[in-house]
C-alpha cells in the first residue's frame, strides 16, 4: 500500500483563535498567539501524515488575507520548511455563514474536519460532516445538549466513521499518569474538585457570543468534568448537578456583554458508586462529591493564561495536579517600562512548544496539544486503510460516545441555573436522560 493511501485531507472549520492564532484584525493577546490547529496541520502535513490539500472555512472570506500575512510573518519565518498554503472558503468578498457545507462537499468520504467555532453551531456542523462519511474532530463541548450529542453518536455509528472530542488534557503526561494512578491505587472516590480560569481580557475575544450562545462552564468545566469522569469510568456515575454563578464584570460598563452573562459558575454533582466496575448497580451507603468552578473573568497579571488544576481523593489517597504553574518561570523585562518595567510568566511547554529546535524546524510534536490532534488523523488514517474500525477507538480517544457524561452534566449544569433547581441524570436504556 502507498504511504500516501488513506492519508485523509482535512478542513479546518472556524479561523478564530484556536485554529488561527488570529482574532479580529490582528495576533490574539492570549497564549496562542500562533494558533493550533493551522500550525499542528502545517507540521502534520510536512511530515506526511495528512494530504497536501490543507482547507479552511470561516463565514468571511475577506479575512484570509490577513491570515495568510500573519502565516507568513509568524509561522514560515520562524520555522525551516514549513508552507502555511490552504485553500479559504468562502471566497475573497464574501460574506456566508454556511460555508462550511461549500466546503465540506469538497471533500471525499474518510477525509477529515476540525471543529472550532462556537458551541451553538458544533451540532449542525458536525451532523453534515458525519452524514457525508466524513471523520470528525470537535472541539468541546462537542454539543449543548444531551439530545443533540447522542444524534452524533449515533449518526457516527451509523456511518462507521469516527468522531472524536478534542478534550487534549487527556494527553497531558500529568493527567494521564494521575489517571491511571488513581484507578489502581486510590480507592472509590470520594471528592474531587477543579477551578479552571481565563483572564477577564478573553471576554473581548469571545464577546461576540458570550452569555448569548453560550456559557463559561460548557467553554471550560468541560475539561475537568471528562477527566473526572474518565477517571471514574464504569465505576461511579453523576446523579444529579445543581449550579451557582456569580455575575457583574461580564456585564459591567467595561465589557458591555449581555446582561446575567455568568463570570463565574461552579457545578456541584453528586455522584454514585456502583457495585462493581462496569455494574448498573448503585452500592447502598457510597456517595461521593465533585465541585467544578471555571471563570473567565479572572484578574489580569496572573502570569498564566488560565489557572487550572484539580483534587481527587479517593478512599485510599488522593492525587493533586496543577497544570498551570509547572516549575517553569520566565522574567522578561519591558523596556518600555524603564526599571520597574518586567512580566513574569509560567510556562507550559508540555501543551504546545513554539520555540524552534536546533535546526529551526517546528518542535511541539510531544505537546499533548498537538498529540491530541495527531492521534485524530492517525486514526483516520488507520479506519481509511482498513486496518482499524472506527469502533477500535472507544477506549482509546475521547470519542463522541466516551464522552455523553459530559455532555449530561453541561447540560444540566445550564438547566440548573435557567431553572433555579438541581438536575437529576438518570440511565435511559444504554444511554443518558435528565430529568
Amino acid at each position: 500500500m502507498p504511504e500516501t493511501a488513506g492519508l485523509p485531507t482535512v478542513l479546518a472549520v472556524g479561523t478564530g483563535e484556536y485554529t488561527t492564532g488570529f482574532v479580529g484584525n490582528s495576533e490574539s493577546p492570549s497564549d496562542k498567539k500562533l494558533g493550533v490547529v493551522g500550525l499542528v496541520m502545517f507540521d502534520l502535513r510536512r511530515r506526511g501524515l495528512i494530504a497536501p490539500d490543507f482547507k479552511m472555512v470561516g463565514t468571511n472570506g475577506d479575512k484570509f488575507d490577513g491570515i495568510r500575512e500573519h502565516f507568513k510573518k509568524n509561522i514560515e519565518s520562524r520555522y525551516r520548511d514549513m508552507d502555511t498554503t490552504f485553500i479559504g472558503y468562502p471566497a475573497k468578498g464574501k460574506r456566508d455563514p454556511d460555508a462550511y457545507k461549500e466546503a465540506i462537499d469538497s471533500l471525499k468520504p474518510g477525509d477529515a474536519i476540525t471543529i472550532f467555532t462556537p458551541d451553538s453551531t458544533h451540532h449542525a456542523i458536525a451532523m453534515y460532516a458525519l452524514e457525508r462519511k466524513i471523520h470528525v474532530l470537535v472541539t468541546k463541548p462537542a454539543t449543548q445538549t444531551l439530545a443533540h450529542h447522542i444524534d452524533l453518536v449515533e449518526t457516527a455509528r451509523r456511518n462507521d466513521v469516527l468522531c472524536m472530542v478534542e478534550m487534549h488534557k487527556r494527553f497531558d503526561p500529568a493527567y494521564a499518569d494521575g489517571r491511571e494512578r488513581a484507578r489502581a491505587d486510590l480507592g472509590d472516590i470520594q471528592f474531587f474538585s477543579s477551578y479552571m480560569s481565563q483572564p477577564k481580557t478573553q471576554l473581548d475575544t469571545f464577546k461576540a457570543w458570550i452569555g448569548k450562545e453560550s456559557d463559561i462552564s460548557y467553554y471550560l468545566n468541560s475539561h475537568h468534568i471528562d477527566i473526572a469522569l474518565w477517571i471514574v469510568q464504569n465505576r461511579a456515575v453523576p446523579l444529579r448537578v445543581t449550579a451557582s454563578a456569580s455575575e457583574g464584570v461580564a456585564s459591567g460598563e467595561q465589557f458591555g456583554c449581555q446582561r446575567g452573562t455568568e463570570d463565574t459558575i461552579t457545578l456541584l454533582v453528586d455522584f454514585g458508586i456502583l457495585e462493581s466496575e462496569g455494574s448498573d448497580k448503585l452500592a447502598e451507603g457510597k456517595r461521593a462529591t465533585g465541585v467544578f468552578t471555571a471563570s473567565w473573568a479572572a484578574p489580569l497579571g496572573a502570569g498564566v493564561h488560565s489557572e487550572q488544576g484539580f483534587h481527587y481523593v479517593g478512599t485510599k489517597g488522593e492525587l493533586r495536579v496543577n497544570q498551570a504553574r509547572r516549575g517553569y518561570n520566565l522574567v522578561v523585562e519591558n523596556p518600555a517600562n524603564g526599571v520597574t518595567g518586567g512580566v513574569s510568566s509560567d510556562i507550559n511547554p508540555f501543551y504546545n512548544r513554539y520555540t524552534p529546535d536546533g535546526l529551526g524546524y517546528f518542535a511541539g510534536q510531544h505537546g499533548y496539544g498537538y498529540i491530541s490532534l495527531e492521534n485524530f488523523v492517525r486514526a483516520c488514517t488507520d479506519i481509511n486503510r482498513g486496518q482499524r474500525t472506527a469502533e477500535d477507538f472507544e477506549k482509546t480517544l475521547p470519542t463522541i460516545r466516551d464522552t455523553i457524561l459530559t455532555a449530561a452534566i453541561l447540560e444540566a449544569g445550564r438547566k440548573s441555573l435557567d431553572e433555579k433547581r438541581t438536575v437529576a441524570i438518570q440511565r435511559d436504556g444504554e444511554l443518558w436522560k435528565l430529568v
